[in-house]
């Protein structure tokens, strides 16, 4: 059995969560849930980033303490993710004991080795971004709440990996993916990388990680963020599920966090001598008439608002199939009722009204033996025994639009198939033969729907429950003859668009 460990990022407290959180979080799902229907023993992470400057000063206009303030956020996210049918393995948020204290480890053990030092810094800060920033960076206007701030801080060493971190990208084509990501980074990498400030005095901002070699700082919410990917699978805490997960398969990220993830988190790593991630997922982001989403702008897609007019599995299936992974997407509500209509209405849906109705009408609503076989039988057969092998191929690729898109092709196949052989028809002469036709339809849809489960998991387990194949698998031929069909309603209606 093979291990699949996958992690969003961890979601900021102050956020309101936009369909840009669901659809990495539901990419997370669906890839564990390809991995868990293959045997893989899969674990899933998710959770919030509570720290930092923002938190505090959003606490303060509350008139409430900083950690009630993520209490009464916290929810948000918890309470979508259910809704939206995420099954995570865990929910890690910053301000628990148990992340604190490996963050206070890591530092400890990173600082003993040398590679912090207290330096007095002079420059440009970003209140919303939390971070320093260059006078570059300064100029281009894209940074608000910019403030000049002189002070000492403690500093940590990542200049010190900078040729080690460059060795491993190039001996490792798969870490950073997709690939003009991976040169992105090579590219930031060819300037002389500089030391992170990974301290705030607590003069100025108290709310954060107690340094543990001077109380009078807290950690740089970046630095305390990034460590939640080994503390939740017990780091510094317990060996025995750290050796299990780590290093992480997949970290999965937005493109606009590249370089936090893979120039800080991977030297930070280096300097606690443990593995790097296996892969670090930089996907694009999902655009609003071509335009990026913004609370400023007023463009933002609640994903809760889709999920209550349209239903959780036909969002999920949108998202995952609309999205090539390392691209951006571009959301409109007619696209979006033109993929439910096209895809599932009219293909997947269609399927299963087909087959059930004329399996009810010919062979008293129970599934027929295939006693006479045709060449036409053939084609849909060996297209759906190569399949499963070509979906688990695509999912561990990272593909996850070109394996929905296989799994639909076999289903447009199917209903070219009925079209064809026209089992209606074939019945009035040769009963046999129409229940051979009907049985392959039927298992080819049954296949489709198992390999769609993981995008999909209520309306695809409701289509094998009414086939009677809720234990089934991956297999061909796993679909029971005499099996009588449960009643069922329209799968997926179609929706009529709103010319207004």
């Amino acid at each position: 059995m093979s291990k699949f460990y996958v992690t969003t990022p961890i979601y900021y407290v102050n956020d309101k969560p936009h369909i840009g959180h669901a659809y990495t979080t539901i990419l997370a799902d669906v890839l564990t849930r390809y991995h868990k229907a293959i045997g893989d023993d899969t674990f899933f992470l998710t959770g919030l980033d509570e720290h930092g400057q923002k938190v505090f000063q959003a606490a303060q206009k509350r008139n409430v303490t900083p950690l009630q303030h993520c209490n009464e956020m916290a929810p948000r996210f918890i309470e979508l993710w259910k809704k939206l049918g995420i099954e995570y393995s865990d929910f890690i948020r910053t301000t628990e004991d148990r992340h604190i204290k490996v963050v206070q480890e890591a530092l400890q053990k990173t600082f003993d080795r040398g590679d912090i030092y207290a330096d007095e810094y002079e420059g440009w800060y970003s209140v919303a971004e939390e971070r320093f920033i260059t006078e570059t960076e300064k100029d281009s206007g894209q940074f608000r709440d910019v403030t000049r701030l002189k002070e000492k801080n403690w500093f940590f060493k990542m200049s010190k990996y900078q040729q080690k971190l460059i060795n491993h990208i190039n001996d490792n084509p798969g870490f950073i993916q997709p690939e003009h990501r991976r040169n992105e980074v090579l590219g930031f990498l060819k300037q002389p990388l500089g030391d992170l400030c990974i301290s705030r005095p607590k003069s100025r901002m108290s709310w954060g990680i107690e340094l543990p070699f001077d109380k009078d700082y807290v950690t740089y919410v970046w630095y305390d963020a990034l460590i939640n990917y080994v503390s939740a699978v017990g780091c510094f805490t317990d060996e025995e599920k750290f050796k299990k997960w780590w290093p992480v398969s997949v970290h999965l990220i937005g493109k606009d966090i590249l370089t936090t993830h893979s120039v800080y988190w991977s030297t930070m790593l280096f300097s606690l001598e443990l593995p790097l991630p296996e892969t670090i997922f930089a996907h694009g982001w999902w655009l609003i008439g071509q335009t990026k989403m913004s609370k400023s702008l007023g463009n933002v897609v609640n994903p809760l608002d889709l999920v209550e007019q349209y239903g959780v599995d036909c969002v999920r299936y949108y998202l995952m199939k609309e999205m090539i992974l390392g691209q951006d997407a571009n959301f409109t509500p007619e696209g979006f009722i033109k993929c439910y209509n096209s895809d599932l209405a009219n293909d997947f849906g269609n399927l299963l009204n087909r087959v059930s109705g004329l399996i009810n009408r010919l062979f008293d609503g129970k599934i027929p033996p295939a006693e006479k076989k045709d060449p036409a039988d053939d084609i849909v057969e060996q297209s759906a025994k190569k399949l499963p092998a070509n979906v688990e191929k695509l999912i561990t690729e990272l593909k996850v639009q070109e394996a929905i898109a296989a799994t639909m092709d076999l289903v447009r196949l199917v209903n070219g198939y009925i079209e064809s052989q026209a089992p209606w028809k074939v019945a009035k002469t040769d009963l046999p033969r129409a229940g051979t036709i009907l049985y392959t339809a039927t298992e080819a849809l049954r296949l489709a729907a198992f390999l769609l489960s993981a995008v999909m998991p209520s309306k695809c387990n409701l289509v094998l429950d009414i086939l009677g194949a809720g234990d089934s698998g991956r297999r061909w031929g796993e679909l029971k003859r005499g099996i009588k069909l449960k009643t069922h309603e329209a799968l997926f209606p179609r929706l009529e668009v709103d010319k207004k």
